[in-house]
C-alpha cells in the first residue's frame, strides 16, 4: 500500500532538507540554511501526523526519523558554527589554533544525537520537553548568525566567547530542565498564564527581525526557567 509509506517520504524529505542545510552552511549561505531548516521542521512535524492519522506508525519510522533529525537539527547548526568559527576574530593567543578550533563545532552534532536518543526513550516528554527540542537549538544558531551576523564578525566578539557559546547550547540540550508546553490547555488566564506571557514577550521580539526569533528561544527558556524555581517554592 502506497499510503504506509506517505510518512517515511515526509522524513526523508525532512532528511533532504537536512542535507541542503548542512552544504549551504559551508557556503556561509546562512539564509537557506535558515529556509532549509524551517522547512524540514514543517516536514519533521507532518510526518508523525500522518503516520498517526493513516495508522501505519513503524519501527523504521521512528529510527528514520531520529536520523533525519539529527542531520536537520543537529549537523547543519554544527556546519553553522563550523563556518562562523572561520569567520570570527581570534585573539593572539589562539591564532596557533585557528586550524583546528572551527572543528569543535561538530561537538552540537553529537549533543543533538544524545539529546534525541534521550527523547525517544524519556517517558516524562509526552506533553513537555525536559532539555531544549533540537529544532529550537538549530533555529536559534540559524536566526542568531543572520541576525547579529555583523556583531558575531566584529571585533567586540570573539573565538572564545563563540566556543562558551556554543558549549551552553550542548547542555542545554541535554540539560534535565523541565521547559513548559506551549500548548493551550484552555484560554483562561489561570489555566495558560504561562503561555499568555510567553506570547507576550515574543510579540516584543517581532522588531528585532530574524533576531528575534535567537531571542524568542531564549525567552523560552528563562521563563521556564523562572516557573521552574516558582512552582519549586511554591510562589
Amino acid at each position: 500500500m502506497i499510503r504506509k509509506h506517505i510518512p517515511n517520504a515526509l522524513t526523508c524529505c525532512n532528511l533532504m532538507c537536512g542535507c541542503m542545510a548542512t552544504g549551504a552552511a559551508f557556503y556561509g549561505n546562512y539564509r537557506w540554511v535558515l529556509l532549509m531548516i524551517v522547512v524540514g521542521a514543517v516536514f519533521d512535524f507532518f510526518d508523525g501526523t500522518v503516520a498517526r492519522l493513516l495508522n501505519v506508525s513503524s519501527p523504521i519510522g521512528k529510527e528514520l526519523d531520529s536520523l533525519a533529525d539529527v542531520v536537520t537539527f543537529g549537523v547543519a547548526p554544527s556546519a553553522i558554527l563550523f563556518y562562523l568559527f572561520h569567520e570570527v576574530h581570534y585573539p593572539e593567543l589562539l591564532l596557533p589554533l585557528r586550524k583546528f578550533i572551527p572543528y569543535t563545532a561538530f561537538l552540537l552534532a553529537a549533543f543533538s544525537a544524545l539529546r534525541l536518543a534521550k527523547f525517544n526513550l524519556d517517558s516524562r516528554q509526552t506533553t513537555s520537553f525536559i532539555g531544549l527540542p533540537t529544532p529550537a537549538n538549530a533555529l536559534f544558531w540559524a536566526s542568531l548568525v543572520i541576525g547579529r551576523h555583523a556583531f558575531l564578525t566584529s571585533l567586540r566578539f570573539n573565538a572564545v566567547f563563540l566556543f562558551l557559546f556554543m558549549l551552553l547550547s550542548c547542555m542545554l540540550l541535554v540539560a534535565e530542565i523541565p521547559l513548559f508546553s506551549l500548548k493551550f490547555k484552555s484560554f483562561s488566564w489561570e489555566a495558560s498564564r504561562v503561555q499568555y506571557v510567553f506570547l507576550f514577550g515574543c510579540l516584543l521580539c517581532l522588531p528585532l527581525g530574524l533576531a528575534g526569533i535567537a531571542t524568542m528561544i531564549v525567552w523560552y527558556v528563562l521563563l521556564s526557567l523562572v516557573m521552574n524555581f516558582t512552582n519549586r517554592h511554591g510562589l
